[in-house]
Order: structure tokens, then sequence, then C-alpha cells
């Protein structure tokens, strides 16, 4: 099962995200759950580092499925609505698939 957790401020705002695990859906190469939450975090990556002022840092892990993106500064506007962006779009898979995705938010 995939596992993200979106972390944020006591007022709501995004901080950055995690993703933990692979969906086991179908066998690796063919697994369309899998491949979905990947374009989605990586195009929300690659948008945030081209199209806004933020910067991130990001850890990955191809083998586990882990991946740890956090802003390294206050979210820009865009940044915020990239991330929030992003997780419309995995709690869209987690409504349809839900034994393959979990979608949480925590405080930090």
């Amino acid at each position: 099962m995939i596992r993200a957790a979106f972390y944020q401020d006591s007022d709501g705002h995004c901080l950055g995200f995690q993703t933990r695990g692979h969906a086991g859906y179908a066998e690796a190469g063919y697994d369309i759950i899998c491949a979905a939450v990947s374009a989605l975090v990586t195009n929300t990556v690659n948008s945030i580092e081209l199209l806004t002022e933020n910067h991130l840092r990001v850890k990955a892990d191809e083998e586990t499925g882990h991946m740890a993106v956090r802003l390294t500064e206050a979210a820009t506007p865009e940044a915020e609505l990239l991330l929030r962006s992003l997780r419309c779009g995995l709690e869209a898979i987690e409504t349809e698939h839900r034994e393959y995705i979990h979608v949480v938010s925590k405080e930090v």
C-alpha cells in the first residue's frame, strides 16, 4: 500500500509531503496505481522547482517507494496551490482504490 502524508503548520499551510510503499495493484512495470502516483508526485516536484520561487529538500528511494519532500521556506501561493493539487489527485485515486493508497494530513 502507498501511504501519503501531507505536512502542514497550525495555520494549515503546506510544508511538504512524504510517500512510502508500493500499491501492489499489479506486477512492477504494470502497476497503474504506482504509475499514477509517481507521475503526480514527480510533476509536482518538478513544477515547484521550475515554476515557483520555492526550494525543496527531496529524499527518494525508488526501491522502497519512499519520497520525502520539504519546502525550505514558507510556501509561495504557487507552491501551496501545486501541493494542494497533488493532494487532490492522490485523494481522487484513494477514492477509487482505497486498498492501494491512503492519504493523511499531519500537523508539524
